[in-house]
């Protein structure tokens, strides 16, 4: 006979689809793939969007007009509406990195955040939208990359619309 584990609460554990989401074509191709997948399975969808706390990288993503004063809440509601319209499930977060070392980039303070997150919400699946994620030499600015370095989940990578 073959058992498996039930919590106490009789309920089978829920795990959690997460996808970083930076408002990019292929982070919402990332939210629809994900939000097909868990139709399939019954997981949670969880859309983090990790909004570092500095003008000059907001208006290089194009996240502010170059006049529009930055503020990250501002930015952060932003990309909740746009996820609502595309996930209406979806669950959402934002947050604003910890710069922990001077020596590390913004992008490595976003890699550290979303590995951070995955690891809090027992994420079984992440989803990136990268067009380079996964090559042989990767861009510093890309988190597909180290991301999908972690054996502690699955990583499906989003590389067309």
């Amino acid at each position: 006979m073959e058992t498996s584990f039930i919590p106490p609460t009789g309920e089978p554990p829920i795990m959690t689809l997460l996808v970083p989401f930076d408002g990019s074509d292929l982070s919402e191709a990332a939210l629809e793939r994900a939000t097909e997948f868990a139709e399939f399975t019954g997981e949670d969808v969880l859309v983090l969007t990790v909004v570092p706390d500095e003008a000059e990288y907001a208006l290089s993503r194009g996240w502010l007009g170059p006049d529009e004063p930055f503020d990250p809440d501002a930015v952060a509601d932003r990309f909740r509406e746009r996820v609502t319209e595309i996930a209406p499930d979806a669950a959402f977060r934002a947050e604003i990195p910890e710069n922990v070392s001077s020596m590390g980039s913004i992008t490595t303070d976003v890699i550290r955040t979303i590995r951070a997150v995955a690891h809090e919400v027992d994420a079984s699946v992440i989803f990136i939208g990268s067009e380079n994620a996964g090559r042989v030499s990767s861009p510093v600015s890309s988190v597909g990359a180290p991301v999908s370095e972690d054996p502690g989940y699955d990583v499906y990578i989003i590389r067309h619309r």
